[in-house]
């Protein structure tokens, strides 16, 4: 009897030392219960910025809790908290954390099927759980449960409901109800359906495993079980029973426009504009469905440009009259996921090319050149050392005399360099730091001449920042990132004179003006007026296109962010189609106005190859001129090629005014090609005037030879083609007129 007895004391003191021990334990595992039950107490938030229709462009899912997403139970659906309580805890509103009968169930529902079937965790503990996160075992459903009741001690069942239905986890890392309702149906709670509503109650249970995309069915199956509890407990009506069970998901297309992680990097880090952090809202000026279709624009063109060699790319887009970044893209390699994903390709200094020709030729005009101003195109070289540095155009053809016209438009690089030698490379670096370059921060000897075609690295906001000074008819304002928040206190700044910029903005636009290099049909001849210029950094490492209509200005850059060569991707290539695409984009809601002018300008008819006032048989051009810079000398070097050089050239002028016919085809400089799989004697081109019922007869002259006629109402011409330079005009009598009206000649070529 004794040693029974004292086996019986020793057993009951190691019990009530266990007993001590595992409260001790228990005691020092538990966590402290939030005094607020908020992410915010756990997780600090930032400022949330939108874009400016109100789209949050801070959501991230990559964060424990949802920050942003957040509804208040009392605007919730009455069904969606319904159903959730009868599928996640019944007895919410009678238990003090811990359903106790649910878990003796569930235990005896496990032991039956040898299997965990079933869990039994109420709402309370699954918040407890997201709040301390621990390993599934025994021990941490124990403390979870301590907790739970803890919870329910400090906080009311409301305040813990709410928390639950705005944190639960789903899928893709979402956090909520809402945000479920937006990635599985893209609507919000208050949109959703009986079935979709019932779905997310389903869906929390294993949001991974019930993929809707793959397991239908399953889904079905719970959905008709949930819908069969509420129908009996009277929570819905037969109708919405029968909707539920026919419910069919149908994959919503990803419309969420607030993707611009470089963009809010850029705002947070007052990169821009200055604002200084808060937690307020921020709307800021980005558009979020503009940016969206940018993105899928140069995502698709990088993809078909990149082959074996992913691309980086960007976009940036302003509303130069309003000073707003409406886009700010980045794509190809720039993700997240790989190596240089977090960098700004908008922000990082690169190689211009011959993006920064229109600033050199603006200051040129400032300094007394003309838009007819002749430039020598022959070849150039510079002493380096002991050595020359050849200058070569991308051509590397040379033209000889060209307008400055020709020199900007068709990007050439000696007549640039002979310019920037005229204005000398300390104004024009000057000039360009007055634009915002900031990045160009040695002295001007350090990058010489070949600053003009692109020498030293600018950024894509710099150098949108400075064509939108163009754009404003020389005006420079800080651009803006931010609606609600105080704009800069800067003032604006005159960069150059309303004509220059005037000037500058027509050359860029004129298809015209750049055929000898780029062509008539080229990608660059936009469907409505649109100054463009592209540029092409040394070894194809950056490719570049910029340009601005009336009210925006858009740059394109392409490239390798670790400054590898592209397989000789140019400008025009590259960035010139996403340029062309953005611009429609912009313009789809109807046809956008012409580039700003000046009316201090004058328009003036001038040879085309001289740049003087036109004689009687020069190939007029109409060129813009700023007050008193206009030619006075009139054009000696073509009268020999027609009898009307006989007359002065203010006399041919007088006889023109007015007249109302000029070729459209061929265009002046027009090059033809002879097809050599068709016989000469049959290939012909069309001479063509614009549609007049007046015309009476046409006589049409070829190097001043006569070469046919038409008769009333015929405004065309089948001209055999002849090999050689040529030069063409139509004499055009009206009906009942004895004297004719004669075209400008117009020069062409067939090879």
């Amino acid at each position: 009897m004794c040693r029974r007895n004292l086996l019986f004391w020793m057993a009951l003191g190691v019990s009530v030392l266990g007993g001590v021990l595992g409260a001790v334990k228990t005691r020092s595992a538990l966590l402290p219960v939030p005094r607020e039950l908020a992410p915010g107490t756990v997780e600090v938030s930032k400022s949330r910025l939108l874009d400016r229709n109100g789209t949050p462009l801070t959501v991230t899912y990559q964060n424990r809790w949802n920050h942003h997403h957040f509804v208040p139970l009392h605007q919730m659906p009455p069904l969606l908290v319904a159903a959730f309580l009868e599928s996640e805890d019944r007895r919410f509103f009678q238990h003090n954390g811990v359903d106790w009968a649910a878990r003796v169930h569930a235990l005896l529902q496990n032991a039956a099927a040898m299997r965990v079937v079933r869990g039994a965790s109420t709402i309370s503990e699954q918040v407890i759980r997201m709040l301390h996160a621990r390993p599934r075992t025994f021990w941490s459903r124990w403390l979870e449960g301590i907790e739970a009741q803890r919870l329910e001690q400090r906080f009311s069942k409301a305040e813990i409901l709410e928390f639950y239905l705005n944190q639960v986890p789903y899928a893709c890392r979402r956090r909520g109800v809402p945000q479920a309702a937006r990635f599985y149906f893209d609507r919000s709670l208050d949109a959703l359906d009986e079935g979709e509503i019932l779905a997310l109650a389903v869906l929390v249970r294993a949001p991974g495993r019930m993929d809707l995309r793959k397991r239908g069915d399953e889904l079905r199956r719970s959905l008709s079980n949930l819908a069969g509890r509420l129908r009996k407990r009277g929570l819905l009506s037969e109708e919405q029973d029968r909707r539920v069970r026919g419910f069919c998901w149908v994959p919503p297309e990803n419309t969420f426009p607030g993707d611009a992680p470089h963009f809010v990097q850029a705002v947070q880090k007052k990169g821009v504009h200055g604002f200084l952090d808060s937690s307020a809202e921020i709307v800021t000026t980005l558009d979020g469905v503009l940016q969206r279709k940018i993105q899928r624009i140069l995502d698709v063109r990088l993809r078909d440009l990149s082959g074996s060699q992913p691309l980086d790319g960007a976009v940036l887009v302003v509303d130069h009259l309003r000073d707003e970044v409406l886009a700010w893209v980045n794509g190809g390699g720039l993700s997240e996921d790989l190596p240089g994903g977090w960098i700004d390709a908008v922000t990082v200094p690169r190689q211009p090319g011959s993006t920064l020709k229109p600033f050199l030729y603006a200051l040129a005009l400032e300094r007394g050149l003309t838009a007819a101003t002749l430039i020598e195109d022959t070849p150039l070289a510079e002493p380096i050392g002991t050595g020359l540095h050849p200058f070569r155009n991308y051509s590397r053809i040379h033209y000889g005399p060209l307008r400055l016209r020709e020199a900007l438009g068709n990007s050439l690089n000696v007549p640039a360099v002979r310019t920037v030698q005229h204005t000398g490379q300390g104004a024009f670096l000057e000039t360009l730091r007055k634009l915002g370059f900031h990045s160009l921060n040695r002295p001007s000897d350090h990058y010489g001449s070949g600053l003009a075609l692109g020498d030293g690295e600018v950024s894509l906001l710099e150098l949108v920042g400075a064509y939108a000074v163009l754009g404003r008819l020389g005006e420079r304002r800080p651009l803006s990132t931010v609606l609600n928040v105080g704009r800069p206190a800067n003032p604006a700044e005159r960069i150059f004179q309303e004509e220059t910029a005037a000037i500058i903005g027509d050359i860029l636009s004129d298809p015209q003006a750049r055929r000898l290099e780029f062509g008539e049909g080229h990608l660059l001849r936009f469907p409505f007026q649109t100054a463009v210029k592209t540029g092409t950094s040394s070894d194809h490492k950056d490719a570049w296109a910029v340009g601005f209509s009336r009210r925006h200005t858009v740059g394109v850059w392409m490239g390798h962010l670790d400054r590898k060569p592209t397989r000789g991707i140019t400008g025009a290539t590259g960035p010139a189609l996403v340029l062309r695409a953005v611009f429609a984009e912009l313009n789809r809601e109807g046809d956008p106005r012409p580039l700003s002018g000046s009316t201090r300008l004058a328009h003036v008819p001038i040879c085309g190859e001289s740049g003087l006032l036109a004689g009687p048989a020069c190939p007029v051009v109409w060129e813009l001129f700023k007050k008193g810079t206009a030619p006075t000398r009139y054009c000696s070097i073509h009268t020999h090629r027609s009898e009307e050089g006989k007359r002065t050239g203010r006399e041919f002028l007088k006889s023109t005014q007015g007249m109302g016919f000029t070729l459209l085809q061929p265009t002046r400089d027009l090059q033809l090609r002879m097809d050599p799989h068709i016989p000469d004697a049959l290939e012909a081109f069309v001479f063509l005037l614009p549609k007049d019922p007046g015309i009476g007869r046409i006589q049409w002259t070829v190097n001043g030879t006569e070469v046919g006629e038409t008769g009333p109402g015929e405004n065309r011409f089948l001209w055999p083609l002849v090999r050689g330079r040529h030069w063409v005009q139509a004499r055009v009598w009206k009906t009942g007129s004895r004297e004719p009206q004669t075209t400008p000649a117009v020069p062409f070529e067939v090879k």
